[in-house]
């Protein structure tokens, strides 16, 4: 069927399949293959040479795989897309795509800690200069680029502290450096931001978390323009990273998108009242969460996102220690890493996901080390804020004592 101007649940279902070409299968077939038979052998000359469409190799691309490229493009409004094996595969193929020696990439100070690592212990091996900046300023951005700056590289809102930068205004400024923006939109999903929209080049997510939805794969995706994402697939993900995503877990992810729209919506409706919970407990010494009347940047958010997402940061009173306290009292809520997932999650930054980051590394950067990450799942309100305020009254009695 025709998905052009349908809404965003009805793309996600059907954009790009019509079950009529595969003996009227309702879910895309899954092509289980490694290679893939030439009708000719001038046929698979002309695929390798790029003369001719077609399948040849799943490590190039394979018909899932496929689908799913097709419809994540669609749903970030992108020409083309691209699947990876993971995140970090996305992050790395894309960047080892667009820079090389004697490039600048210029970073937002707040990033996933592996995508810091990367690209702070990584791709500075390589004679790549990577320059952090905070980016919720953007005239920080216009007194850090330079000639050599080609990508300008940030997460929005960030993990784990939720800090927003501003798409459209970064992308005004990279531009007229000639250098291309690339976004990271996991904790938002395109239900809630599409930073194509607002002048990204490249936009990428770990599908492990809310495209995925379940806690069960691991994968990336990346969209944008055709010529682009050419590229990454013949040289980042072919030749540099073989990042490949499996036929089965593209499947899974398809799946995964047909409820991500209803899932977000829960993820956000719950994410709120636990927040205004939080932020209401004097055991909380502070929450960062967008939807809030407190937290700093909620004009951007305004502008830029349609609701406020489902990651919950907060400290709690008595610092590291008292952060870890309370996650070891909850009882409803799980200790573990990852997010997006139906059951809610919680962990502790400094010493988890951003433990890559030095202890002064962190505090310059924004992340605290009493933070804790408390990614709301798809349980009711009531029983999170319910495990939530006994552990918190556990904290006061303890302080008290």
């Amino acid at each position: 069927m025709d998905t052009n101007g349908k809404g965003f649940s009805t793309r996600a279902i059907h954009h790009g399949y019509d079950a009529g070409e595969h003996q009227g299968s309702l879910n895309p077939p899954v092509y289980l293959t490694s290679t893939f038979t030439f009708e000719t052998a001038e046929a698979g000359g002309a695929m390798f040479a790029g003369e001719q469409e077609g399948h040849f190799y799943s490590r190039i691309s394979n018909p899932t795989l496929d689908q799913l490229e097709q419809r994540i493009a669609n749903l970030e409004g992108a020409e083309a897309g691209l699947a990876t094996a993971s995140g970090m595969g996305a992050i790395t193929s894309v960047l080892w795509t667009l820079v090389a020696a004697g490039d600048q990439v210029i970073i937002d100070k707040t990033l996933y800690g592996c995508t810091f690592a990367f690209l702070t212990h990584g791709l500075t091996k390589f004679g790549v200069t990577v320059t952090p900046v905070d980016l919720t300023d953007p005239d920080n951005l216009t007194r850090a680029i330079t000639d050599q700056t080609k990508v300008v590289y940030f997460e929005t809102p960030a993990n784990p502290n939720n800090r927003l930068v501003d798409i459209a205004a970064i992308s005004r400024i990279a531009h007229a450096q000639g250098a291309k923006v690339v976004v990271d939109n996991t904790y938002a999903t395109p239900v809630l931001t599409r930073p194509l929209e607002h002048g990204a080049d490249i936009v990428l997510h770990s599908a492990t978390k809310y495209l995925g939805g379940h806690g069960d794969l691991v994968a990336g995706l990346i969209a944008g323009s055709a010529e682009d994402m050419q590229q990454v697939r013949l040289v980042g993900l072919k030749d540099m990273t073989g990042a490949v995503m499996s036929p089965l877990t593209a499947m899974l992810i398809l799946r995964g998108l047909k409820t991500l729209e209803l899932r977000v919506e829960r993820h956000c409706q719950s994410a709120l009242r636990v927040a205004q919970a939080l932020e209401a407990h004097p055991a909380v010494a502070r929450v960062y969460y967008p939807g809030l009347a407190s937290f700093a940047q909620k004009p951007l958010a305004e502008r830029q996102m349609s609701n406020f997402g489902g990651m919950i940061p907060f400290e709690v009173v008595g610092g590291k220690a008292g952060g870890i306290a309370l996650m070891n009292r909850l009882k409803l809520i799980q200790r573990a890493v990852s997010l997006g997932d139906a059951e809610s999650l919680i962990q502790h930054p400094a010493s988890m996901t951003h433990s890559t980051y030095t202890p002064e590394e962190r505090l310059e950067h924004g992340i605290a080390e009493g933070l804790v990450r408390l990614s709301v799942g798809l349980e009711d309100a009531d029983d999170l804020i319910e495990d939530l305020m006994a552990a918190l009254s556990q904290h006061n009695a303890i302080a008290a004592e």
